[in-house]
């Protein structure tokens, strides 16, 4: 996607010269074609190195809330990471009016774990096509379509294009109902209950503890998480079935209004764990009961973070 990262390039160029932005968080290239990193712009001359595709596959939001407050910053954004900053900004951690998002309309992110399981490691480089993608692998040229080699939380995306981005590059793309992004969620609820536990410990007791989700999710931004708390301990901190269970239960809860279900814990964990089916869930049940949806604005509070005069007190007194 030459084109826009140019077009990135260009915008923060002029957020620089006109003095709106102390720093630019974006992508620049690695080594490994299918790797793209986080970077940290300063000046204007260092945007040669940035670049954006389909393997940019962090969630910049992350990185939001370890910046001063009154640092001017701005950054790229897709659909599900300017929802991330919008949350950012209500639970506050980033004063919006300090950040300048160019948004960028997603045609999603490439899961590199699809591309690896076809052909090793052996990738050399890899062009983007509106519907294919071309791969050089061991001096030959492969193509497969880009639909194929999507990260799974793209292919039920709902809303692909920044809402409220200050600056937007590219051509809009068109929002899905809500009720697509929540389908393999509901398919699972709706199995018996032995079903539905099986897969749970299918997905957690693989987990090893790394927390690389954790370090991932813009909505894990606690100085202290619970799972590292001893006083009280909150929950079983060892690899053990009871351990794990409570980390992906009670992880999840937290997130509940407030994932984006951009997929970046998926992605960054090494045992591939399928743990967004528990936050799409409560995600369902948001809408359903509040019509709420993480992160459609900077203002609004997710229900269980608001209070009311005129809320019904029921638990008090059976009130």
């Amino acid at each position: 996607m030459p084109d826009l990262t140019q077009a990135i390039r260009t915008e923060a160029e002029k957020l620089f010269a006109e003095g709106k932005v102390e720093l630019f968080i974006g992508f620049r290239p690695e080594n490994s074609p299918l790797h793209p990193q986080p970077a940290f712009f300063t000046q204007a001359n260092q945007l040669d190195d940035l670049t954006y595709g389909g393997l940019c596959k962090n969630n910049l939001a992350t990185f939001l809330p370890k910046y001063p407050r009154d640092k001017k910053i701005g950054m790229v954004v897709r659909g599900c990471e300017e929802r991330a900053v919008n949350i950012l900004a209500v639970e506050n951690q980033h004063p919006r009016e300090n950040l300048v998002l160019v948004g960028v309309p997603c045609t999603g992110i490439i899961d590199w774990r699809k591309l690896v399981n076809i052909y090793d490691e052996d990738i050399e480089s890899v062009q983007e096509g509106d519907d294919e993608l071309t791969l050089l692998v061991k001096g030959q040229t492969h193509t497969m379509k880009r639909q194929d080699a999507l990260h799974d939380s793209c292919l039920r995306c709902v809303h692909p294009t920044p809402k409220n981005a200050d600056i937007l590059v590219g051509e809009a793309i068109p929002d899905r109902e809500p009720e697509q992004a929540w389908h393999a969620a509901l398919e699972q609820s709706g199995k018996a209950i032995d079903a539905r536990f099986a897969w749970f410990k299918q997905e957690a007791e693989r987990c090893i503890r790394c927390y690389a989700c954790r370090e991932a999710c813009p909505m894990c931004y606690c100085e202290e998480c619970f799972v590292d708390h001893i006083a009280p301990r909150w929950t079983e901190s060892g690899v053990t079935p009871a351990g794990m269970h409570g980390w992906h239960i009670v992880r999840a809860f937290h997130q509940t209004g407030r994932c984006t279900d951009c997929g970046a814990c998926e992605r960054a964990c090494p045992m591939d764990i399928h743990m967004t089916y528990l936050t799409d869930k409560l995600n369902a049940e948001m809408y359903a009961k509040y019509g709420f949806e993480a992160g459609m604005d900077s203002t609004t509070q997710a229900p269980f973070a608001t209070f009311s005069l005129d809320d019904k007190l029921r638990f008090q007194d059976g009130v």
